[in-house]
């Protein structure tokens, strides 16, 4: 075991700065959720080159890379995603973004650059393996169906053991890991609320009904629902992101629509908060005489580790780093990760990756233009998650 642990370590080392070139090459070529076509085409063909066998699809452009070593063991599979964000960068990096109004603002560039040398490491010391692996690279991560769902109806999880992924994180620094048993990350759910009103001169508002005005209550009772009718043990979110409605300043408004996103840590208090939404806003409705149209759409659920496969997180990031910086995240968070649909058939961990050097720049927060990843960071992603995986094979 250690000599094949210290081959695969040399062999990250060597292939480090190819791997942070391929990084910033997807850097600067970012695709939006579902139109990755470019990055997987990158990504096939590394993979190819390096004789791993690979899958790509009709339908999406997931790929799924494995390394065979016998044909009647499991597999261990890793997983990165690939798409990025409707964002203009704004970090005059040499390597920003070359796509008017998309960037990787998340750090999907980093993960799928992680994967990609984990991968080719662990293809390296193939004659050393005794089960198989399995490297999904997965599209479609920040749109609320979610492109896990597509990756499992397409076989990314036949025959899986375990399954680890990770997520650049700006708020620990690099060299540092977050982990956490249990609930880590929150699901991730959308909603839309249309009222309709009647229209009437801004003059005569008697004549009409008010549909900013009943949204506006309606709003301001969703808010209670948190703060009055869900155990504050269990944290929940109810965030509206877009507001659309009226024609005119003086002409009472017949029509507003309302989206927004729900996040929550516990799975009852998720499925109990529609019925929730729905019962204010008929409330109101109908004291305000107006109609209403609701619509509630479940994305990813939480993200919820597994015990044992979070030990085996920690064993490997301990092998790499000073123990003092694997830590122990100890609450969830209310973003969201559709990683969760993985660890909901499968036992896995999702674990957290510092990227943060304040002098590099690069403790900006997520989804923000001027976030990027310290590429110091990937040696750390590409052994421990390659480890990791070296680990699970060996756990009977």
């Amino acid at each position: 075991m250690e000599t094949r642990q210290t081959t695969l370590f040399e062999t990250i080392d060597a292939i480090e700065e190819r791997i942070v070139t391929l990084r910033h090459e997807l850097h600067a070529h970012p695709e939006l959720s579902g139109a990755e076509e470019h990055t997987t085409l990158m990504i096939k063909a590394i993979l190819e080159a390096e004789g791993l066998q690979v899958r790509s699809f009709e339908e999406h452009y997931g790929l799924i890379a494995e390394i065979v070593v016998n044909e009647d063991a499991p597999f261990v599979a890793l997983r990165a995603d690939i798409d990025a964000l409707p964002i203009q960068e704004r970090t005059e990096r040499a390597y920003a973004s070359q796509s008017p109004g998309i960037m990787h603002a998340c750090g999907h560039d980093a993960h799928t650059a992680v994967l990609l040398g984990a991968a080719l490491a662990l293809k390296r010391i193939e004659g050393s393996l005794g089960q198989n692996l399995r490297f999904i690279f997965q599209p479609a991560e920040e749109i609320t169906e979610g492109g896990s769902a597509q990756m499992i109806a397409h076989g990314a999880l036949e025959n899986v053991k375990a399954i680890f992924g990770l997520h650049a994180y700006p708020y620990l620094n690099t060299g540092q890991i977050g982990y956490k048993y249990g609930v880590m990350l929150a699901s991730a759910d959308t909603f839309e609320i249309e009222i309709f009103g009647k229209s009437a001169h801004g003059a005569r508002p008697h004549e009409g009904v008010d549909a900013i005005l009943v949204m506006s209550m309606a709003v301001n009772s969703l808010n209670h629902i948190v703060s009055r009718r869900i155990d504050p043990l269990h944290p929940a979110v109810i965030s509206l992101g877009t507001v659309e409605g009226g024609k005119a300043p003086n002409v009472i408004c017949d029509h507003v629509k309302v989206c927004g996103t729900v996040r929550t840590v516990n799975h009852d208090v998720r499925h109990a908060i529609p019925e929730m939404m729905e019962v204010s806003i008929r409330g109101i409705c109908d004291s305000m005489h107006a109609t209403y149209a609701f619509s509630y759409r479940y994305g990813s659920p939480e993200v919820q580790n597994h015990d044992a496969m979070v030990d085996i997180v920690r064993a490997a990031a301990s092998e790499v780093l000073e123990e003092t910086n694997v830590i122990d995240l100890a609450d969830p968070v209310m973003g969201g990760e559709d990683f969760g649909r993985y660890l909901e058939i499968v036992p896995g961990a999702f674990f957290r990756l510092g990227s943060c050097d304040p002098e590099k720049g690069t403790c900006v927060a997520q989804h923000n233009a001027r976030f990027d990843v310290d590429d110091d960071a990937l040696r750390y992603g590409m052994k421990i998650m390659a480890l990791a995986a070296l680990k699970a094979m060996d756990d009977a």
